[in-house]
């Protein structure tokens, strides 16, 4: 399976969502699903709670797989590998013509969320910013047409 890319804080959130799931999750939907049995002699509306607690408990259970395959797979992105292109890790402002600069995360797939500036080196921006600099122009060929953006930035 290849890497799964994630900045110190990806992994350490990963980390912690397992951990909660673990300890906490795990044990709720435990006593839910233990309840809905108790009650299993009450009817169809029993028998209801008995699926949603037993669908919530292998969904519980398919995200802590999911978090363990994630983490162990795990390449942390080190800070001291930046050497002015962009890379999985930098933060990048670019311009389009005609728009404003915005900047970006480059991060992995896992911690990618595009609304807070986190973009995934798999996504079309992302991959075509990779190993570019300060002062290059990049084609993007996005779903909707290719465009060209100006690299501002690279931290």
């Amino acid at each position: 399976m290849p890497p799964t890319y994630l900045t110190q804080e990806g992994y350490e959130k990963l980390q912690e969502e397992l951990e909660y799931l673990r300890t906490t999750r795990r044990k709720e939907v435990a006593e839910r699903l233990r309840e809905a049995l108790e009650d299993g002699d009450a009817g169809v509306d029993a028998d209801a709670e008995c699926d949603a607690a037993r669908n919530e408990q292998s969904f519980v259970e398919g995200r802590i797989r999911e978090l363990e395959l994630i983490l162990a797979n795990a390449k942390l992105i080190s800070d001291e590998d930046k050497n002015g292109f962009v890379q999985i890790g930098t933060k990048v402002t670019i311009k389009e013509d005609g728009m404003e600069p915005e900047a970006y995360t480059i991060v992995g797939a896992v911690e990618a969320d595009p609304r807070n500036g986190l973009i995934s080196n798999e996504s079309p921006l992302g991959k075509a910013l990779l190993t570019h600099k300060k002062g290059d122009l990049v084609t993007v060929n996005a779903p909707n047409g290719s465009f060209t953006v100006s690299v501002l930035k690279v931290e």
